[in-house]
């Protein structure tokens, strides 16, 4: 069995690849450096012209060019810098003592932090005087009067499963569509090649992946197909477990610790949201259920990072996502 320790190795290094990959396409200077000031093909970008957009709150009317940009969520902080905006502040999950590890460190060296998802400080917010906000309903609509009178800002619905439509709004919102259309392309062939290392598109469909993850006060989750790594999952074609269909709204299905092998499969990835002690994994890993399991038996089983699969949901995150998924599949 993989220990997480020797999965973040491997994860670290597909991430110098694929961030590389990924940020390349938003365009560079001519000493190789990201333009995160560069205004797109065809715009002015004088200060104080504005566009409008549609968005999850309606109408917004937002920079053409903006300079100054905090986000409230970690799926808009990997927008962004997939994109080649370093904001100048973003939220922070509540487990996590930095930012997410996958991004370019030395990306974040100058983004401020602003709080935590769904509990912002809003004082901060303004000590940054943003042109541009960027988060979503499902973290932050009973703060959106409040974050409105700061700067213009932009909501998604939901993050999660419709990161992909979420990722294409943020890029509107930065006025970095052909940025955006080069990263979806980009992301679509990375996709045809792990189904043809995994062996086809008969072969994925054939294998059933399970995605157990621990929660530190809370139930253990068995994920669904709609959500961030289910959609990733979809794209590949790789088959899931039968009792993922009876997630609420395609969500996840929560189970007890003597639940756990429920979540057995031809190949299983597992993860917590917190602490392994307090999630629960500690104390499930190794039990008699787990090693009933066939997923183990076959050594087929790989410890994932939480920051990566769960708290990214974005086009960076889901490159390193398409690597490891490659490597366990094929080792």
């Amino acid at each position: 069995m993989r220990t997480r320790r020797t999965t973040r190795a491997l994860t670290t290094g597909a991430a110098l690849l694929t961030g590389a990959l990924l940020l390349t396409a938003c365009g560079t200077d001519d000493d190789g450096t990201t333009d995160d000031a560069a205004t797109p093909e065809g715009e002015v970008g004088e200060v104080g012209e504005t566009r409008t957009i549609d968005t999850a709150m309606g109408p917004v009317e937002v920079p053409v060019d903006p300079q100054r940009v905090v986000v409230l969520d970690t799926a808009e902080l990997d927008s962004a810098l997939t994109l080649g905006v370093t904001p100048v502040g973003s939220v922070r999950a509540d487990v996590a003592t930095g930012f997410p590890f996958y991004l370019p460190e030395e990306r974040l060296t100058d983004v401020e932090n602003v709080g935590n998802i769904a509990a912002p400080n809003l004082e901060a917010v303004i000590e940054l005087e943003p042109d541009l906000i960027i988060g979503n309903m499902a973290r932050d609509a009973d703060r959106y009067d409040e974050l409105s009178a700061i700067a213009p800002t932009v909501f998604g619905e939901n993050p999660g499963g419709p990161w992909k439509e979420n990722f294409l709004l943020h890029a509107e919102a930065l006025n970095r569509q052909e940025e955006a259309a080069a990263i979806v392309e980009d992301y679509e062939a990375r996709v045809e090649e792990v189904v043809e290392a995994i062996g086809g598109a008969e072969e994925a469909a054939g294998t059933e992946v399970s995605v157990i993850r621990f929660i530190e006060g809370g139930d253990t989750r068995l994920y669904g197909r709609e959500n961030y790594i289910g959609t990733i999952l979809e794209d590949l074609g790789l088959g899931r477990p039968a009792i993922v269909d009876e997630a609420p709204d395609g969500f996840a299905v929560e189970i007890s610790p003597e639940q756990i092998d429920l979540g057995d499969g031809d190949v299983i990835f597992y993860t917590s949201y917190g602490s392994a002690e307090n999630s629960g994994e500690s104390a499930a890993v190794g039990g008699a259920l787990w090693e009933g399991m066939d997923a183990v038996r076959e050594n087929r089983v790989f410890a994932v990072e939480d920051e990566l699969w769960f708290q990214g949901i974005g086009y960076t995150a889901a490159g390193i996502i398409l690597g490891e998924i490659e490597e366990a599949l094929t080792s």
